[in-house]
């Protein structure tokens, strides 16, 4: 039997902040199981709306969903975040997100220092073509 639908899709959108095509998308990723009513509709009921808003949360760090999934599927997103422990593995993966994120930064600016060195040594070594 459905449990009683607490929220149709709409309303879990408004609530969490998150679009109803990412919630969509977000149960097409198997990231979230809505109950189905017999008119076919979505029904959330409050953990959905927990678990949307962590993902969100986790997200708007800069975590992907793949990031997120081991999480959730450990059920490290079954409480709000700031309210429960942290699993091993979500700290894990902001961490190594992070290390990445700052050999990329490095790497970029490696890269725009060796522009800027290009750019001063042309304007200062060079003519313009074109110049009377």
């Amino acid at each position: 039997m459905l449990k009683e639908i607490e929220m149709r899709i709409g309303e879990l959108a408004d609530l969490t902040g998150v679009s109803t095509r990412s919630l969509r998308y977000y149960e097409q990723q198997g990231l979230l199981a809505p109950q189905r009513a017999d008119n076919g509709y979505r029904a959330y009921d409050p953990l959905d709306a927990v678990r949307v808003t962590n993902i969100k949360e986790l997200l708007d760090a800069g975590l992907t969903l793949e990031d997120v999934r081991p999480a959730l599927e450990k059920g490290c997103l079954d409480a709000p975040l700031r309210q429960s422990p942290f699993c091993a593995e979500e700290l894990d993966l902001a961490t190594n997100r992070l290390a990445t994120l700052d050999d990329r930064i490095a790497a970029l600016q490696e890269l725009r220092g060796r522009l800027a060195k290009h750019i001063d040594e042309t304007v200062t070594t060079r003519p313009v073509v074109g110049e009377d």
